[in-house]
């Protein structure tokens, strides 16, 4: 997984943002009847995803501090990445405490600490950000 996994997710937030605030532009422009388009991507989510998530909520709060805006945008980014789920956040910590996740997380952990605390200061505040 190496820091791969821990950078797409940075490069993937910002891309996310940039690809939802399109299509909710148009679709609020598009009141005068005519069809809704789709352009929020759909695609499978893996378990290192899941996992580098996880880790922002370890690592986070060490680096920016406890911060209700990081509290919203992580709520925002799980339930993204896991929308099958009631309660996204306790569904991943739940998850992060199963036998078969912890060698993912241990890369993830891994790959957080490689990419270092300015890289991982910016991922956190554009959590902090995300969806708002």
């Amino acid at each position: 997984m190496k820091l791969k996994h821990f950078s797409k997710m940075g490069l993937g937030l910002f891309t996310a943002l940039m690809l939802t605030a399109p299509g909710t532009y148009a679709a609020e422009n598009n009141k005068a009847g005519s069809e809704n388009i789709d352009v929020t991507p759909q695609q499978q989510v893996t378990q290192e995803e899941l996992a580098a998530i996880y880790v922002l909520s370890e690592i986070c709060p060490g680096l920016i501090g406890k911060d209700q805006k990081f509290n919203e945008g992580y709520s925002r980014l799980a339930q993204a990445h896991m929308p099958g789920e009631k309660n996204a956040v306790s569904a991943l910590e739940k998850r992060s405490k199963a036998k078969n996740f912890q060698s993912v997380l241990k890369e993830a952990r891994q790959d957080a600490k490689n990419a270092g605390k300015s890289k991982n200061t910016q991922v956190c505040r554009d959590v902090a950000s995300y969806g708002a």
